[in-house]
């Protein structure tokens, strides 16, 4: 006999958000959009689902395997569900807003669905905050969206962030300098990505300049500066050792506008990182599973009108788990007749106001059945006793 599933079941990686996370979620985003725009990034609204053809254009490729299709009924052709939101934004940035002055900045929030979920974040459907700044490919404007980052989480109460810069296309410009053939390139990828010396060496075999250059950088793991240095000392090629340089140079930027930050490098951490065309960064806190945010240098657009752009999503359900706990809502419950003036004032103060729907009912009892800690009484709010 089958049984009918249970009507809370949900497929794996979708879950319902519910009180009081989902409350805090969102106030979450209200104040991080808040913060965002106030440094001049305007908030635009992509949909939710849009042609395949546009959504996987240039960088979206990366994102193929994480895209939900569907068939358009009315169009009959296929679509996509955007699994991130930086390609829709660059779409935008270079067709609707082309004419708009460069740089520009931009800024969203919403829901993104995948495919599959990874080991460390198995939700397939979550919200997203972001900021963008299209046109510039200057190390000021790099420094700008990393700092951006940063404060955004630290004005929502995330302390000791650490932010880890990395050179997602450095392992192919080794390669390249070495003139690696393909099959090793696709051979060291994994090795390199899970930190494995033992089989980059033996991958490498071949070409053990490579091999050792790679175990090098691998090595060369930890706070910024003394990992720079260590990578600077290894004679890298010179197409290797300029992209090195910039990312001194970047983070020359980042301590000049925000002292302090944490910053730490992993030259060839690529994971994640696939359709980024020059540095990359990722945001960890502790108590957070995965990281918290990732961004870094791109194209923003289509092939042939693409434009040099810098960006940064959060991740939110990373972000909440970073934060400290939310203090306890000020709940009041008022009696029928209450005063609704005072109510309306308590709420603009932060209070969270309930109305009595019966007259004849115990006040104290049925505040504490709901989980309101006050009254509203004559003098305004009474704590229970």
């Amino acid at each position: 006999m089958i049984h009918a599933p249970h009507p809370a079941l949900l497929p794996n990686g979708l879950n319902d958000g519910l009180p009081p996370r989902a409350e805090r979620e969102a106030d979450v985003v209200d104040g991080l959009m808040a913060f965002v725009r106030g440094h001049g990034y305007r908030r635009v609204k992509p949909p939710l689902i849009e042609f395949e053809d546009g959504l996987l254009a240039g960088a979206g490729a990366a994102l193929a395997r994480d895209t939900f299709r569907v068939m358009d009924p009315v169009s009959q052709r296929m679509m996509g569900v955007r699994p991130d939101f930086t390609v829709q934004i660059g779409r935008i940035a270079t067709t609707r807003l082309r004419h708009d002055p460069r740089p520009l900045r931009l800024c969203y929030a919403g829901q993104v669905l995948r495919v599959r979920g990874t080991q460390l974040r198995p939700e397939r459907q979550f919200t997203q905050v972001g900021a963008e700044l299209i046109g510039a490919d200057t190390p000021a404007a790099e420094a700008e969206i990393v700092v951006l980052a940063a404060e955004a989480l630290e004005a929502e109460g995330v302390v000791n962030a650490t932010i880890d810069l990395n050179l997602p296309t450095l392992l192919g410009v080794l390669c390249e300098a070495h003139a690696a053939p393909e099959a090793l390139r696709e051979a060291l990828r994994v090795p390199v990505d899970h930190k494995d010396v033992a089989s980059v060496q033996d991958a490498a075999r071949s070409l053990p300049d490579l091999g050792a250059a790679l175990v090098a950088l691998i090595q060369a793991t930890g706070p910024a500066r003394e990992a720079l240095a260590e990578i600077a000392a290894l004679g890298l090629p010179p197409a290797a050792a300029e992209r090195v340089a910039a990312l001194h140079q970047l983070v020359d930027h980042i301590e000049a506008a925000h002292p302090g930050l944490t910053l730490t490098v992993d030259a060839l951490e690529s994971r994640g990182f696939e359709y980024y065309t020059g540095f990359g960064f990722s945001i960890f806190a502790r108590g957070a599973r995965g990281e918290l945010a990732r961004g870094g240098r791109y194209i923003a657009g289509p092939e042939g009108r693409g434009q040099p752009a810098t960006g940064f999503t959060l991740m939110m359900d990373a972000v909440l788990d970073a934060m400290p706990e939310a203090p306890l809502p000020r709940r009041v419950l008022a009696p029928v007749g209450h005063d609704r003036g005072a109510a309306a004032r308590l709420r603009r103060d932060g209070w969270t106001v309930l109305q009595a729907l019966e007259a004849d009912i115990d006040l104290t009892a049925e505040a504490r059945r709901l989980d309101c800690g006050f009254v509203l009484g004559a003098d305004g709010p009474e704590a229970l006793t």
